[in-house]
């Protein structure tokens, strides 16, 4: 490891490190559970 290790770099190795799962597509597959889409008439609407 070197000293001079850009930020994102070091994130990076720490969630290696924890075994943090890169798979893009397991990411969006868990996200879609969490996060649900806008119905259709509020799509568009700011919210202030």
């Amino acid at each position: 490891m070197t000293v001079n290790k850009e930020q994102s770099d070091k994130f990076k190795d720490a969630a290696r490190d924890l075994d943090c799962d890169e798979d893009e597509g397991r990411w969006e597959k868990r996200l879609k559970k969490v996060v649900k889409e806008k119905p259709e008439d509020a799509k568009g609407v700011e919210v202030s």
